[in-house]
């Protein structure tokens, strides 16, 4: 049986779209500077294949997809990062056989380890820029993880859990665990006390024994959490994209992608390849 990961509609097309015509353009531009060596990363590369369905045959992922680009250039180094060992030995298999002219490697570790590792690399090696895809499982991308990117060159898509992710940790009452609160501290980058300035409104309530102060989740939350993590992204990049919006069958919103970037043109470029996107 093949390793393959699961297909999440046609918004996960969409999203594979973004990044490889995002790809395309930006070998674009740095194959107009034959000093730049170019570095693509995917911090959860997956199996290299998605299923669709039983009666469709799997589809390839977007790691496969980047490596599938030759014009205007390929990507001199690539770097997927995937923590679970069968994902990753099936993609290792697929870009040996595939793509042995690529030099490309492929790692079985935690995104955000290799991640301030990235950091590092770039900060020794001034000739690389970094073209980074984030597409994490849940909330685990860490917030010190993206700031060690601070004053690199690097183009950064994540998928962001505002939905499925942050909204679902924001209960109603505002009685959070403890658990979930750390989680949020983590991924936001803020501490709890800014969790609950940000998406909680105290309100003072007329009982028999007097005023009694209590929270209420703001309205909107998921737009919000969305707000927030752009407003996060541009501590530590000068430029962030808007985001493509991602919803389900009944039209809830599940994440939120955007790019973030110090390059101007950059920023361009990552609107002007999500704004199709919307009419999926």
């Amino acid at each position: 049986m093949k390793n393959v990961n699961q297909f999440g509609g046609n918004w996960t097309e969409a999203k594979m779209k973004i990044v490889v015509d995002y790809a395309k353009a930006y070998l674009t531009i740095m194959n107009k500077q034959p000093w730049v060596k170019t570095l693509y990363f995917d911090g959860f590369a997956g199996s290299g294949l998605i299923e669709k369905n039983e009666a469709e045959d799997a589809i390839k992922g977007t790691a496969l997809r980047i490596l599938d680009i030759d014009e205007p250039k390929p990507f001199d180094l690539y770097y997927f990062v995937e923590k679970d060992e069968k994902n990753k030995k099936a993609l290792e298999n697929k870009v040996s056989i595939e793509y042995p002219k690529k030099k490309a490697f492929v790692v079985q570790d935690d995104c955000n380890a290799k991640l301030l590792d990235m950091a590092r690399y770039l900060q020794k090696n001034k000739n690389f820029r970094a073209l980074a895809f984030i597409d994490p499982y849940g909330m685990s991308v860490n917030w010190n993880s993206i700031e060690a990117l601070k004053g690199l060159g690097i183009d950064f898509w994540i998928l962001v859990p505002t939905g499925l992710g942050v909204n679902r940790l924001l209960t109603k009452s505002g009685e959070i665990d403890d658990g979930w609160l750390n989680k949020l501290e983590q991924f936001l980058g803020i501490s709890r006390t800014d969790v609950y300035n940000r998406f909680y409104k105290k309100d003072i309530v007329n009982t028999l024994f007097g005023e009694l102060e209590i929270l209420n989740k703001e309205k909107a939350a998921i737009e919000k959490a969305s707000k927030l993590y752009s407003e996060r992204l541009k501590t530590v990049f000068e430029y962030v994209s808007e985001p493509f919006v991602m919803r389900n069958k009944t039209n809830s919103i599940m994440y939120h992608f955007m790019m973030a970037t110090n390059n101007p043109s950059g920023l361009k470029i990552a609107n002007e390849v999500i704004k199709p996107q919307y009419k999926l």
